[in-house]
């Protein structure tokens, strides 16, 4: 029997405690919270977004970093794997629109439950509201955790502590450290799944806008990198909503001023069925204005600011536009460009990019390369994905490989 110090009680921790608990091995879990799964409690605004309804060929194509490393890990625990995993303990999951797994009960407390009473079952011992702050002898056989209370030893160790999003959960940066102590290199962070604060001020006239069935284009120095498809919200700092913050974690390691995003308002109609449709409301509407005209096209609050774009002025009526305005507005909806300032902050963010170089651990068991018995799961690696389960099903995959890899 092996004893073996998890550090961390999230989605990762508590997945590697029951996987080495399972072969028989003496688990501890260290977790500075007075509970466990913090951050699951908070994901998909409540409900917990568990995994994604894919293969885990079509999982790997979500990952936006060393997804090749995931390989072995999503295979061996793919989501398929994930929702049994969930089901045969007792919680029931629901797919969604979007192929987006959830508790059938609407309750992310239902996900830490089920993983917890797992743990339990195996023999793992917490010990909540204790903060480990130093992990030394790592290169003897057995291991020494250094905590606000006490010292203890074992032969292997997970850190599961996750990346520097959400700090109020506890996620504050303490993996990094450990494994820079251990000699990891450590991949520059940066928030990811976050909002953007946009150039330009514009989008302070349409804060709590939110449009639905847009198409995201996403351009770096004149080459398209990606597109998103769906909603989006305008804020009082830019953008936020599902295809920004999946934009934000493609550009989070771009210089912002070579980025142009560009909204295609309506995607369904090509440039030339979008023309067609101005001729016809223009011409049902020719002594309307054009103000009101394109509000059988458009949300209201977005007029003023396409009609600004265009430079054809609200109170010209139909009957009077131009071809060359006409052509003008017909860009300005299909091409409303944004431009980038920023990224919001690791508070906002919903994971981290970046984290330990995943060149320097074992794809198949997440034990590092550098030292024998010490192993990384989870957000403090240098992997992250896009919205929709992805990243919850990174850290049960990458929890399940190390924690299963260590036998008794």
């Amino acid at each position: 029997m092996s004893k073996v110090a998890v550090i961390g009680a999230g989605a990762a921790g508590l997945m590697a405690a029951y996987a080495a608990a399972a072969n028989g091995n003496d688990v501890t879990v260290f977790e500075k919270n007075e509970k466990s799964g913090k951050k699951i409690y908070i994901t998909g605004k409540g409900r917990c977004n568990v995994t994604h309804d894919c293969t885990p060929s079509e999982f790997l194509s979500k990952v936006v970093n060393n997804g090749k490393f995931l390989t072995g890990a999503i295979y061996n625990f793919s989501p398929q794997d994930c929702v049994e995993f969930f089901e045969n303990g007792g919680t029931r999951l629901k797919s969604e629109r979007g192929a987006r797994y959830f508790p059938a009960s609407d309750k992310a407390s239902d996900i830490t439950k089920c993983l917890e009473n797992y743990c339990k079952n195996a023999g793992v011992c917490f010990k909540f509201n204790e903060n480990v702050l130093n992990i030394t002898n790592l290169h003897s056989t057995m291991r020494d955790i250094i905590t606000d209370k006490g010292s203890y030893s074992f032969e292997n160790i997970i850190i599961c502590t996750g990346g520097l999003s959400y700090p109020s959960t506890g996620s504050t940066g303490d993996g990094y450290k450990f494994a820079k102590a251990a000699g990891h290199k450590i991949i520059p962070l940066r928030p990811a799944l976050c909002g953007l604060n946009l150039k330009g001020g514009f989008y302070k006239n349409l804060q709590g806008l939110s449009l639905k069935n847009v198409e995201l284009l996403i351009d770096c120095n004149g080459k398209l990198i990606g597109k998103f498809f769906g909603e989006m919200l305008f804020t009082h700092f830019g953008a936020s909503g599902p295809i920004i913050l999946s934009a934000s974690s493609l550009i989070n390691g771009l210089d912002l001023g070579m980025v142009k995003l560009s909204l295609d308002l309506k995607p369904a109609l090509t440039a030339e069925q979008l023309d067609k449709r101005l001729l016809r409301d223009f011409a049902e509407y020719k002594n309307k204005s054009v103000a009101n005209c394109l509000k059988e096209l458009l949300p209201s609050a977005l007029i003023p600011e396409i009609l600004k774009r265009s430079g054809v002025a609200a109170e010209k009526q139909t009957n009077s536009v131009t071809k060359a305005e006409r052509l003008r507005l017909l860009t300005s909806i299909k091409n409303f460009d944004m431009l980038v300032a920023s990224l919001r902050d690791f508070s906002e963010a919903i994971v981290t990019a970046g984290g330990v170089d995943v060149k320097e651990v074992n794809p198949k068991t997440m034990e590092s390369r550098l030292v024998k018995g010490l192993y990384f799961c989870g957000e403090v690696l240098d992997v992250d994905a896009f919205t929709g389960g992805f990243n919850l099903q990174i850290a049960f995959s990458t929890g399940y490989a190390a924690g299963n890899s260590i036998k008794n």
